[in-house]
């Protein structure tokens, strides 16, 4: 049988329009850097080609691999996620110690630790009831471990979005109402603690309700963002055509390349690019609603979600609605480690969509 095309073609669509975006908002910034325009886009399409090939081998492998070996899986993803905090062997970019050095490229290991955490919560629901808090306990505590080790990096986005794709998987699988409320009650205590231990969060918070308080500061992405969106108006600038990425917006090729897609697609080229996703999220609970089996309903519907928040989170730090959090835009934005995992992930629900056609 074979897999969802409209899923396949929509993530092709992102993909290759991100090549564009990354190039068109990277190229002016690469030229200077590497004195080669096309510097981000080659490495980028390297890794494109990878990840198209492995998304289709994956999608021929059956989900139950997934979860035969899904205690193996996990713990490769925490070996990992240790070794990257380890200095000699994990590399700092951009304040965080979460990279393995490649050469001239780099490797997320917390980007593998979110689909693995996936295919673990998702094999546990199959096979557990969750009708107490405590017969949540052992998918918590292995959450929490995760979490954890990404926040020594530090990376909040990566972390958020892992919790909160875990619990809605909890959600969706019938946690008690109880165990929510007192995750809330933590969970604001848990941010406070954040902010206390490293007050740049803070600085991030007030920069988000009044980024021209430190217009040159905490403030500064966000306000070149928004000059990048604000001259788009209905159809933008142009392709090639943005003001934003010439040394105003910082590496605009990866957290904030929508805003260089606003500037120079305008309204439409922001409403194509959300349909996409609208899309990829019907299709992915399609899916989900017509697997065969515990697991593959999980599985789906948990890497989907996982996607879709990403992207939620993304969109919503470009036009100010939360604060910077440092998270990439899936299939759109420059990096290698979201692109492989982000297309490995479809892969696996491609594979699942095979066993009854949405």
């Amino acid at each position: 049988m074979k897999f969802d095309k409209i899923l396949f073609l929509v993530v092709l669509i992102l993909s290759v329009f991100g090549l564009l975006m990354i190039y068109s908002s990277s190229s002016i910034w690469a030229e200077y850097k590497f004195s080669d325009s096309f510097h981000y886009l080659k490495y980028q399409s390297i890794f494109f080609i990878i990840g198209i090939i492995l998304m289709i081998i994956i999608s021929k492998v059956n989900y139950n691999f997934y979860y035969k070996y899904s205690n193996i899986i996990l713990f490769i993803s925490f070996i990992l996620l240790v070794l990257v905090l380890i200095p000699g062997i994990g590399s700092i970019r951009n304040g965080s110690r979460s990279w393995f050095g490649i050469g001239s490229l780099g490797i997320q290991p917390s980007e593998a630790s979110k689909i693995s955490l996936i295919i673990f919560t998702s094999k546990y629901l199959s096979k557990n009831s969750i009708k107490k808090v405590l017969d949540i306990i052992p998918i918590l505590l292995i959450l929490l471990i995760f979490f954890g080790l990404i926040m020594l990096q530090p990376d909040l986005g990566t972390a958020t979005i892992l919790f909160i794709s875990i619990i809605l998987i909890l959600f969706i699988g019938g946690a008690p109402k109880k165990f929510f409320i007192t995750l809330g009650v933590l969970g604001i205590i848990g941010i406070v603690g954040l902010i206390v231990i490293a007050p740049y969060r803070m600085d991030r918070i007030t920069s988000f309700i009044n980024p021209w308080k430190d217009p040159l500061g905490t403030g500064f992405q966000m306000i070149q963002s928004l000059y990048a969106i604000g001259p788009g108006g209905l159809l933008g600038t142009g392709y090639l055509n943005s003001i934003q990425k010439h040394f105003y917006l910082p590496e605009p090729q990866t957290d904030f390349i929508f805003s260089i897609i606003c500037e120079e697609f305008g309204v439409v080229g922001s409403i194509i690019v959300v349909s996409l996703f609208s899309i990829l999220l019907y299709r992915g609970i399609k899916i989900s609603n017509n697997s065969n089996d515990l697991f593959s309903k999980y599985l789906s519907f948990g890497i989907i979600f996982q996607l879709i928040f990403q992207a939620i989170m993304n969109l919503s730090v470009v036009v100010g609605l939360i604060p910077v959090t440092g998270v990439t835009l899936p299939f759109l934005s420059y990096g290698g480690s979201s692109l492989l995992i982000s297309m490995i992930s479809i892969g696996i629900v491609l594979n699942i969509s095979k066993k009854k056609n949405a």
